[in-house]
Protein backbone atom coordinates (compact mmCIF):
# COMPACT_ATOMS: atom_id res chain seq x y z
CA UNK A 1 0.00 0.00 0.00
CA UNK A 2 1.66 3.32 -0.87
CA UNK A 3 2.13 6.54 1.54
CA UNK A 4 -1.39 8.22 -0.37
CA UNK A 5 -3.22 5.24 -0.28
CA UNK A 6 -2.61 4.51 3.27
CA UNK A 7 -3.21 8.30 4.57
CA UNK A 8 -6.60 7.79 2.17
CA UNK A 9 -7.70 5.23 4.40
CA UNK A 10 -6.81 6.93 7.82
CA UNK A 11 -8.75 9.63 6.44
CA UNK A 12 -11.38 7.34 5.92
CA UNK A 13 -11.07 6.15 9.82
CA UNK A 14 -11.17 9.59 11.17
CA UNK A 15 -14.47 10.70 9.00
CA UNK A 16 -16.20 7.04 9.97
CA UNK A 17 -15.41 7.53 13.62
CA UNK A 18 -16.85 10.78 13.58
CA UNK A 19 -19.83 9.61 12.00
CA UNK A 20 -20.05 7.04 14.84
CA UNK A 21 -20.47 9.62 17.33
CA UNK A 22 -22.48 11.11 15.80
CA UNK A 23 -25.16 9.26 15.92
CA UNK A 24 -24.33 7.68 18.79
CA UNK A 25 -25.19 11.28 20.64
CA UNK A 26 -28.75 10.55 19.48
CA UNK A 27 -29.42 7.59 21.27
CA UNK A 28 -26.58 7.28 24.13
CA UNK A 29 -28.62 9.87 26.42
CA UNK A 30 -31.59 7.61 26.65
CA UNK A 31 -30.10 5.30 29.27
CA UNK A 32 -29.12 7.84 30.95
CA UNK A 33 -31.87 10.27 31.13
CA UNK A 34 -32.95 9.39 34.47
CA UNK A 35 -30.38 9.88 36.41
CA UNK A 36 -30.18 13.56 34.53
CA UNK A 37 -33.78 14.21 35.28
CA UNK A 38 -32.91 13.35 38.93
CA UNK A 39 -29.32 15.06 39.26
CA UNK A 40 -30.79 18.38 37.41
CA UNK A 41 -34.57 17.87 38.52
CA UNK A 42 -35.84 18.08 35.16
CA UNK A 43 -39.50 18.40 35.06
CA UNK A 44 -40.80 14.87 33.99
CA UNK A 45 -42.68 16.37 30.55
CA UNK A 46 -39.36 18.03 29.61
CA UNK A 47 -36.48 15.16 30.08
CA UNK A 48 -37.33 13.99 26.56
CA UNK A 49 -35.49 17.45 25.55
CA UNK A 50 -32.13 15.96 26.40
CA UNK A 51 -32.67 14.06 23.44
CA UNK A 52 -34.37 16.09 21.49
CA UNK A 53 -32.60 19.32 21.22
CA UNK A 54 -30.23 17.44 19.51
CA UNK A 55 -32.30 15.90 17.00
CA UNK A 56 -34.00 19.08 16.77
CA UNK A 57 -31.35 21.19 15.54
CA UNK A 58 -29.07 18.29 13.79
CA UNK A 59 -32.13 17.55 11.34
CA UNK A 60 -33.13 21.29 10.66
CA UNK A 61 -29.70 22.57 9.27
CA UNK A 62 -28.33 19.47 7.64
CA UNK A 63 -29.30 20.57 4.35
CA UNK A 64 -27.74 24.07 5.11
CA UNK A 65 -24.71 22.12 6.44
CA UNK A 66 -24.15 20.30 2.93
CA UNK A 67 -24.52 22.56 1.09
CA UNK A 68 -22.37 25.47 3.25
CA UNK A 69 -19.43 22.21 2.72
CA UNK A 70 -20.05 22.88 -0.99
CA UNK A 71 -19.11 26.47 -0.72
CA UNK A 72 -16.92 27.19 1.99
CA UNK A 73 -14.52 24.20 2.04
CA UNK A 74 -16.14 20.40 3.38
CA UNK A 75 -12.19 19.60 5.38
CA UNK A 76 -13.08 23.71 6.60
CA UNK A 77 -16.61 23.23 8.10
CA UNK A 78 -15.95 19.68 9.25
CA UNK A 79 -13.25 20.89 11.53
CA UNK A 80 -15.79 23.94 12.54
CA UNK A 81 -18.54 21.61 13.19
CA UNK A 82 -15.86 19.15 14.97
CA UNK A 83 -14.56 22.04 17.85
CA UNK A 84 -18.83 23.47 18.23
CA UNK A 85 -19.59 19.60 18.57
CA UNK A 86 -16.89 19.02 21.58
CA UNK A 87 -17.10 22.50 23.32
CA UNK A 88 -20.83 22.43 23.84
CA UNK A 89 -20.55 18.40 25.16
CA UNK A 90 -17.74 19.69 27.67
CA UNK A 91 -20.56 22.31 28.37
CA UNK A 92 -23.11 19.85 28.11
CA UNK A 93 -21.44 18.08 30.85
CA UNK A 94 -20.61 20.51 32.76
CA UNK A 95 -24.12 21.52 33.35
CA UNK A 96 -25.72 22.92 36.76
CA UNK A 97 -29.30 22.74 35.34
CA UNK A 98 -31.78 21.83 32.91
CA UNK A 99 -31.57 24.97 30.52
CA UNK A 100 -28.22 24.95 30.54
CA UNK A 101 -27.93 21.07 28.93
CA UNK A 102 -30.80 21.34 27.09
CA UNK A 103 -29.12 24.59 25.31
CA UNK A 104 -26.18 22.70 25.19
CA UNK A 105 -27.54 19.90 23.19
CA UNK A 106 -29.11 22.03 20.89
CA UNK A 107 -25.52 23.89 19.65
CA UNK A 108 -24.00 20.55 19.61
CA UNK A 109 -26.50 19.35 17.27
CA UNK A 110 -25.29 22.30 15.37
CA UNK A 111 -22.36 21.19 15.29
CA UNK A 112 -23.52 17.59 13.97
CA UNK A 113 -25.59 19.21 11.17
CA UNK A 114 -21.57 20.27 9.47
CA UNK A 115 -19.75 17.37 10.39
CA UNK A 116 -22.00 14.84 9.08
CA UNK A 117 -22.58 16.17 5.43
CA UNK A 118 -18.92 17.30 5.22
CA UNK A 119 -17.90 13.72 6.20
CA UNK A 120 -19.69 11.66 3.81
CA UNK A 121 -18.90 14.42 0.99
CA UNK A 122 -15.13 14.04 1.78
CA UNK A 123 -15.25 10.44 0.83
CA UNK A 124 -17.00 11.09 -2.04
CA UNK A 125 -14.14 13.41 -2.86
CA UNK A 126 -11.38 11.33 -1.86
CA UNK A 127 -12.38 7.86 -3.52
CA UNK A 128 -13.11 7.05 -7.21
CA UNK A 129 -16.49 5.83 -8.06
CA UNK A 130 -16.65 2.57 -8.29
CA UNK A 131 -15.37 -0.34 -6.10
CA UNK A 132 -13.00 1.37 -4.26
CA UNK A 133 -16.21 4.38 -3.48
CA UNK A 134 -18.25 0.72 -2.35
CA UNK A 135 -15.65 -0.39 -0.82
CA UNK A 136 -15.25 2.91 1.55
CA UNK A 137 -19.07 3.72 2.13
CA UNK A 138 -18.93 -0.16 3.19
CA UNK A 139 -16.62 0.61 5.44
CA UNK A 140 -18.32 3.96 6.69
CA UNK A 141 -21.60 2.47 6.67
CA UNK A 142 -20.11 -0.55 9.47
CA UNK A 143 -18.90 2.12 11.93
CA UNK A 144 -21.47 5.01 11.26
CA UNK A 145 -24.75 1.71 11.14
CA UNK A 146 -23.77 0.58 14.65
CA UNK A 147 -23.46 3.90 16.16
CA UNK A 148 -27.19 3.84 16.58
CA UNK A 149 -27.41 0.42 18.62
CA UNK A 150 -23.99 1.16 20.58
CA UNK A 151 -25.98 4.03 22.25
CA UNK A 152 -27.31 2.16 24.82
CA UNK A 153 -24.22 -0.66 25.37
CA UNK A 154 -22.00 2.50 25.80
CA UNK A 155 -24.67 4.72 28.03
CA UNK A 156 -25.69 1.97 29.97
CA UNK A 157 -22.08 1.23 30.68
CA UNK A 158 -21.45 5.12 31.39
CA UNK A 159 -24.09 6.12 33.07
CA UNK A 160 -23.30 3.07 35.64
CA UNK A 161 -20.24 3.38 36.09
CA UNK A 162 -18.92 6.71 35.53
CA UNK A 163 -21.95 8.97 35.77
CA UNK A 164 -24.19 10.14 33.09
CA UNK A 165 -21.71 13.26 32.79
CA UNK A 166 -19.42 10.70 30.89
CA UNK A 167 -22.10 10.25 27.82
CA UNK A 168 -21.19 13.78 26.99
CA UNK A 169 -17.29 14.13 28.45
CA UNK A 170 -16.26 10.93 25.90
CA UNK A 171 -17.00 13.22 23.04
CA UNK A 172 -14.71 15.43 24.24
CA UNK A 173 -10.99 13.88 23.40
CA UNK A 174 -12.82 12.59 20.16
CA UNK A 175 -13.37 15.63 18.76
CA UNK A 176 -10.06 17.61 19.75
CA UNK A 177 -8.33 14.20 18.10
CA UNK A 178 -10.59 14.74 14.93
CA UNK A 179 -9.28 18.29 14.58
CA UNK A 180 -5.84 18.19 15.34
CA UNK A 181 -5.95 14.57 12.65
CA UNK A 182 -7.61 17.22 9.73
CA UNK A 183 -5.06 19.42 8.15
CA UNK A 184 -2.88 16.03 7.49
CA UNK A 185 -5.46 13.75 6.42
CA UNK A 186 -8.41 15.77 4.95
CA UNK A 187 -7.76 17.43 1.65
CA UNK A 188 -9.84 20.89 1.17
CA UNK A 189 -12.54 20.16 -1.62
CA UNK A 190 -15.44 22.74 -2.76
CA UNK A 191 -17.35 23.45 -5.14
CA UNK A 192 -15.34 25.85 -7.71
CA UNK A 193 -18.72 27.02 -9.71
CA UNK A 194 -20.38 28.24 -6.73
CA UNK A 195 -21.71 31.82 -7.04
CA UNK A 196 -23.34 33.23 -4.39
CA UNK A 197 -25.88 32.03 -1.27
CA UNK A 198 -29.10 32.05 -1.82
CA UNK A 199 -30.34 33.29 1.77
CA UNK A 200 -34.11 33.30 1.57
CA UNK A 201 -33.36 29.68 0.83
CA UNK A 202 -31.73 29.20 3.28
CA UNK A 203 -33.87 30.58 6.16
CA UNK A 204 -37.08 28.73 4.82
CA UNK A 205 -35.51 25.46 4.51
CA UNK A 206 -33.99 25.66 7.66
CA UNK A 207 -37.00 27.16 9.02
CA UNK A 208 -39.24 24.93 7.69
CA UNK A 209 -37.26 21.54 8.65
CA UNK A 210 -36.70 22.53 12.25
CA UNK A 211 -39.79 23.44 12.80
CA UNK A 212 -41.54 20.29 11.11
CA UNK A 213 -38.42 17.98 13.39
CA UNK A 214 -40.59 20.21 16.47
CA UNK A 215 -43.62 19.51 15.57
CA UNK A 216 -42.80 15.65 15.09
CA UNK A 217 -41.25 15.46 18.94
CA UNK A 218 -43.37 17.65 20.46
CA UNK A 219 -46.54 15.66 18.97
CA UNK A 220 -47.01 12.78 21.52
CA UNK A 221 -47.57 15.68 24.39
CA UNK A 222 -49.69 18.10 22.59
CA UNK A 223 -51.46 15.36 20.81
CA UNK A 224 -51.54 14.47 17.37
CA UNK A 225 -54.68 16.32 16.53
CA UNK A 226 -54.37 19.31 18.78
CA UNK A 227 -54.41 22.66 17.29
CA UNK A 228 -51.11 23.33 18.41
CA UNK A 229 -49.57 19.89 16.64
CA UNK A 230 -51.54 20.78 13.17
CA UNK A 231 -51.43 24.38 13.18
CA UNK A 232 -47.01 23.95 13.23
CA UNK A 233 -47.51 21.30 11.02
CA UNK A 234 -49.28 23.38 8.53
CA UNK A 235 -46.99 26.51 8.90
CA UNK A 236 -43.73 23.66 8.57
CA UNK A 237 -45.08 22.49 5.26
CA UNK A 238 -46.10 25.83 4.04
CA UNK A 239 -42.15 27.18 4.91
CA UNK A 240 -40.83 24.18 2.94
CA UNK A 241 -43.15 25.00 -0.44
CA UNK A 242 -42.03 28.31 -0.03
CA UNK A 243 -38.65 26.72 0.43
CA UNK A 244 -38.78 25.30 -3.38
CA UNK A 245 -40.83 28.15 -5.28
CA UNK A 246 -37.54 30.40 -3.67
CA UNK A 247 -35.83 27.62 -5.33
CA UNK A 248 -36.70 27.08 -8.89
CA UNK A 249 -36.48 31.31 -9.46
CA UNK A 250 -33.06 31.53 -7.37
CA UNK A 251 -30.22 32.70 -9.55
CA UNK A 252 -27.40 30.77 -7.60
CA UNK A 253 -30.06 27.80 -5.11
CA UNK A 254 -29.18 26.30 -2.20
CA UNK A 255 -30.56 22.83 -3.54
CA UNK A 256 -30.79 23.05 -7.27
CA UNK A 257 -34.30 21.41 -8.12
CA UNK A 258 -32.41 19.97 -11.19
CA UNK A 259 -30.95 16.81 -8.76
CA UNK A 260 -34.24 15.46 -8.15
CA UNK A 261 -34.54 14.76 -11.30
CA UNK A 262 -31.69 12.00 -10.68
CA UNK A 263 -35.00 8.57 -10.19
CA UNK A 264 -31.30 6.69 -8.44
CA UNK A 265 -31.17 9.69 -5.68
CA UNK A 266 -34.49 10.69 -5.74
CA UNK A 267 -35.40 7.36 -4.74
CA UNK A 268 -32.41 5.64 -2.43
CA UNK A 269 -33.84 9.35 -0.52
CA UNK A 270 -37.44 7.84 0.18
CA UNK A 271 -36.61 4.37 0.64
CA UNK A 272 -33.45 5.62 3.71
CA UNK A 273 -35.89 8.40 4.47
CA UNK A 274 -38.49 5.41 5.26
CA UNK A 275 -35.62 2.47 6.38
CA UNK A 276 -34.82 5.10 9.52
CA UNK A 277 -38.31 5.62 10.08
CA UNK A 278 -38.43 1.71 9.99
CA UNK A 279 -35.41 1.33 12.44
CA UNK A 280 -34.57 3.95 14.35
CA UNK A 281 -37.61 3.24 17.40
CA UNK A 282 -36.34 -0.05 17.47
CA UNK A 283 -32.65 1.29 19.50
CA UNK A 284 -35.21 2.79 22.05
CA UNK A 285 -37.47 0.14 22.27
CA UNK A 286 -34.91 -2.68 22.49
CA UNK A 287 -33.90 -1.19 25.73
CA UNK A 288 -36.87 -0.48 26.63
CA UNK A 289 -38.33 -3.93 27.13
CA UNK A 290 -35.13 -5.35 28.40
CA UNK A 291 -35.41 -2.74 31.47
CA UNK A 292 -39.11 -2.38 31.68
CA UNK A 293 -40.54 -5.70 31.11
CA UNK A 294 -37.20 -8.44 31.83
CA UNK A 295 -35.62 -6.33 34.69
CA UNK A 296 -32.56 -5.66 33.03
CA UNK A 297 -29.89 -2.72 34.71
CA UNK A 298 -28.32 -0.05 32.18
CA UNK A 299 -25.29 -2.48 31.83
CA UNK A 300 -26.75 -5.83 31.11
CA UNK A 301 -29.40 -4.05 28.65
CA UNK A 302 -26.42 -1.97 26.97
CA UNK A 303 -24.50 -5.77 26.53
CA UNK A 304 -27.70 -7.62 25.66
CA UNK A 305 -27.88 -4.93 22.39
CA UNK A 306 -24.01 -6.10 21.27
CA UNK A 307 -25.22 -8.72 19.01
CA UNK A 308 -27.45 -6.01 16.75
CA UNK A 309 -24.59 -3.51 16.36
CA UNK A 310 -21.89 -6.15 15.56
CA UNK A 311 -23.84 -7.45 13.12
CA UNK A 312 -25.05 -4.34 11.45
CA UNK A 313 -21.07 -3.36 11.67
CA UNK A 314 -20.12 -6.74 10.04
CA UNK A 315 -22.69 -6.63 7.84
CA UNK A 316 -22.61 -2.95 6.56
CA UNK A 317 -18.34 -4.16 5.95
CA UNK A 318 -18.99 -6.90 3.53
CA UNK A 319 -21.82 -4.94 1.49
CA UNK A 320 -19.49 -3.29 -0.65
CA UNK A 321 -18.48 -6.53 -2.83
CA UNK A 322 -21.61 -7.45 -3.52
CA UNK A 323 -23.03 -3.87 -5.09
CA UNK A 324 -19.94 -3.71 -6.77
CA UNK A 325 -21.25 -6.78 -8.70
CA UNK A 326 -24.55 -6.22 -9.04
CA UNK A 327 -25.75 -2.43 -8.03
CA UNK A 328 -27.87 -1.47 -5.43
CA UNK A 329 -31.24 -2.50 -6.40
CA UNK A 330 -31.69 -6.28 -5.49
CA UNK A 331 -29.46 -5.68 -2.11
CA UNK A 332 -31.73 -2.38 -1.15
CA UNK A 333 -35.02 -4.49 -1.62
CA UNK A 334 -33.62 -7.54 0.17
CA UNK A 335 -32.48 -5.83 3.36
CA UNK A 336 -35.61 -3.89 3.78
CA UNK A 337 -37.58 -6.88 3.44
CA UNK A 338 -35.09 -9.06 6.06
CA UNK A 339 -35.48 -5.58 8.18
CA UNK A 340 -39.40 -6.01 7.93
CA UNK A 341 -39.07 -9.80 8.97
CA UNK A 342 -36.70 -9.10 12.19
CA UNK A 343 -39.06 -6.27 13.12
CA UNK A 344 -42.18 -8.55 12.86
CA UNK A 345 -39.95 -11.47 14.67
CA UNK A 346 -39.35 -8.79 17.21
CA UNK A 347 -43.23 -8.52 17.82
CA UNK A 348 -43.82 -11.21 19.44
CA UNK A 349 -41.97 -10.38 22.42
CA UNK A 350 -43.25 -11.91 25.38
CA UNK A 351 -44.06 -10.40 28.90
CA UNK A 352 -42.05 -13.26 30.75
CA UNK A 353 -39.44 -13.63 27.93
CA UNK A 354 -35.96 -14.12 27.36
CA UNK A 355 -32.91 -12.82 25.95
CA UNK A 356 -32.14 -16.02 24.00
CA UNK A 357 -35.83 -16.52 22.98
CA UNK A 358 -37.12 -13.17 22.22
CA UNK A 359 -34.30 -10.94 21.97
CA UNK A 360 -30.84 -12.28 20.34
CA UNK A 361 -32.47 -14.05 16.97
CA UNK A 362 -34.88 -11.10 16.06
CA UNK A 363 -31.40 -8.84 16.30
CA UNK A 364 -29.67 -10.84 14.55
CA UNK A 365 -31.92 -10.70 11.06
CA UNK A 366 -32.51 -7.06 12.04
CA UNK A 367 -28.71 -6.31 11.98
CA UNK A 368 -28.33 -7.89 8.36
CA UNK A 369 -30.87 -6.24 6.83
CA UNK A 370 -30.13 -3.00 8.49
CA UNK A 371 -26.63 -3.36 7.65
CA UNK A 372 -27.25 -3.66 4.01
CA UNK A 373 -29.88 -1.19 3.97
CA UNK A 374 -27.56 1.46 4.96
CA UNK A 375 -24.96 0.97 2.59
CA UNK A 376 -26.67 0.47 -0.30
CA UNK A 377 -29.00 3.43 0.45
CA UNK A 378 -25.92 5.67 1.17
CA UNK A 379 -24.57 4.86 -2.70
CA UNK A 380 -27.79 4.91 -4.75
CA UNK A 381 -27.90 8.78 -3.00
CA UNK A 382 -24.57 10.00 -3.80
CA UNK A 383 -22.99 8.19 -6.42
CA UNK A 384 -24.78 10.23 -9.12
CA UNK A 385 -23.87 13.43 -8.89
CA UNK A 386 -20.89 15.14 -9.77
CA UNK A 387 -18.31 15.68 -7.67
CA UNK A 388 -18.70 19.00 -6.45
CA UNK A 389 -22.00 18.72 -5.44
CA UNK A 390 -21.13 15.69 -2.85
CA UNK A 391 -21.95 18.24 0.12
CA UNK A 392 -25.70 18.67 -1.16
CA UNK A 393 -26.46 15.26 -2.37
CA UNK A 394 -24.50 14.13 1.48
CA UNK A 395 -26.71 17.11 3.36
CA UNK A 396 -30.26 15.24 1.37
CA UNK A 397 -29.65 11.99 2.19
CA UNK A 398 -28.58 12.88 6.12
CA UNK A 399 -31.77 14.63 6.03
CA UNK A 400 -33.99 12.02 4.64
CA UNK A 401 -32.15 10.34 7.53
CA UNK A 402 -32.55 12.81 10.53
CA UNK A 403 -35.97 12.59 9.47
CA UNK A 404 -37.02 9.14 8.73
CA UNK A 405 -35.70 8.54 12.46
CA UNK A 406 -37.25 11.38 13.87
CA UNK A 407 -40.91 10.74 12.49
CA UNK A 408 -40.46 7.05 13.05
CA UNK A 409 -39.92 7.48 16.66
CA UNK A 410 -42.65 10.07 16.75
CA UNK A 411 -45.16 7.80 15.10
CA UNK A 412 -44.07 4.32 16.93
CA UNK A 413 -44.20 6.14 20.49
CA UNK A 414 -47.70 7.42 19.56
CA UNK A 415 -49.08 4.06 18.69
CA UNK A 416 -47.81 2.08 21.69
CA UNK A 417 -48.39 4.65 24.26
CA UNK A 418 -52.12 4.63 22.87
CA UNK A 419 -51.90 0.78 23.26
CA UNK A 420 -50.41 0.65 26.56
CA UNK A 421 -52.91 2.74 27.71
CA UNK A 422 -55.63 1.08 26.53
CA UNK A 423 -54.54 -2.08 28.04
CA UNK A 424 -53.88 -0.64 31.60
CA UNK A 425 -57.13 0.52 31.95
CA UNK A 426 -58.88 -3.05 31.18
CA UNK A 427 -56.75 -3.53 34.27
CA UNK A 428 -53.71 -5.30 32.85
CA UNK A 429 -50.66 -5.39 35.13
CA UNK A 430 -47.43 -2.63 34.00
CA UNK A 431 -45.39 -5.33 32.43
CA UNK A 432 -48.06 -6.45 30.58
CA UNK A 433 -49.47 -3.55 29.16
CA UNK A 434 -46.01 -2.57 28.06
CA UNK A 435 -45.16 -5.42 26.44
CA UNK A 436 -48.07 -5.12 24.20
CA UNK A 437 -47.39 -1.55 23.02
CA UNK A 438 -44.06 -2.38 22.42
CA UNK A 439 -45.43 -5.43 20.23
CA UNK A 440 -47.61 -3.07 18.08
CA UNK A 441 -45.02 -0.28 17.75
CA UNK A 442 -42.78 -2.89 16.37
CA UNK A 443 -45.41 -4.61 14.35
CA UNK A 444 -45.96 -0.96 12.64
CA UNK A 445 -41.82 -0.49 12.18
CA UNK A 446 -42.48 -3.71 10.43
CA UNK A 447 -44.69 -2.14 8.26
CA UNK A 448 -42.99 0.52 7.79
CA UNK A 449 -39.85 -1.50 6.54
CA UNK A 450 -42.03 -3.95 3.92
CA UNK A 451 -43.14 -0.84 2.47
CA UNK A 452 -39.55 0.50 2.05
CA UNK A 453 -38.39 -2.70 0.09
CA UNK A 454 -41.43 -2.96 -1.70
CA UNK A 455 -40.61 0.98 -2.97
CA UNK A 456 -37.00 0.17 -3.49
CA UNK A 457 -37.97 -2.49 -6.21
CA UNK A 458 -39.97 0.23 -7.69
CA UNK A 459 -37.79 3.35 -7.81
CA UNK A 460 -34.15 2.17 -7.83
CA UNK A 461 -32.81 1.56 -11.06
CA UNK A 462 -32.03 -2.03 -12.44
CA UNK A 463 -28.59 -1.46 -13.28
CA UNK A 464 -25.48 0.43 -10.71
CA UNK A 465 -26.02 3.71 -9.93
CA UNK A 466 -22.84 5.04 -11.02
CA UNK A 467 -22.19 5.16 -14.76
CA UNK A 468 -19.04 4.15 -16.85
CA UNK A 469 -18.79 7.92 -17.90
CA UNK A 470 -19.21 9.17 -14.51
CA UNK A 471 -17.06 6.75 -12.89
CA UNK A 472 -14.40 7.90 -15.11
CA UNK A 473 -14.92 11.05 -14.67
CA UNK A 474 -14.16 10.74 -11.18
CA UNK A 475 -11.37 8.23 -11.52
CA UNK A 476 -9.50 10.47 -13.82
CA UNK A 477 -9.45 13.16 -10.88
CA UNK A 478 -9.51 11.97 -7.80
CA UNK A 479 -8.73 14.39 -4.60
CA UNK A 480 -5.47 12.78 -3.55
CA UNK A 481 -4.67 13.18 0.14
Amino acid sequence: MTQTSRRRWLALALLAATQFVLVLDASIVGVALPSIGEDLEFALEDLSWVANAYTLTFGGLLLLGGRTADLAGRRRMFMVGMSLFAATSLVGALSVNASMLVGARAVQGIGAALVAPAALSLIMTIFAAGPERNKALGVFGAVAGAGGAAGSVLGGGLTEWLGWESTLYVNVPIGALAIALSPWLLPEAKDPGARGFDLAGAVTATGGLALLVYTLVDADNAGWDSARTLGLGALSLLLIALFFVIEARAAHPLVPLGVFRLRALRGANIVALLSTMAMFPLFFYMTFYMQQVLGYGPVRAGLAALPLALTIAVTAGAASALITRIGVKAPMAAALLVTAAGLAWFSCMSVDGSFLVDVLGPSIVIGVGSGLAFVTTTIGATSVTRQEQAGLASGLFSTAQQFGGSLGLAVVVAIATARTTHVLEDGERVAAALTEGYQIGMLAAAGVALVAGLLAIVLIPGRPVANKSQDRADAADPVRV
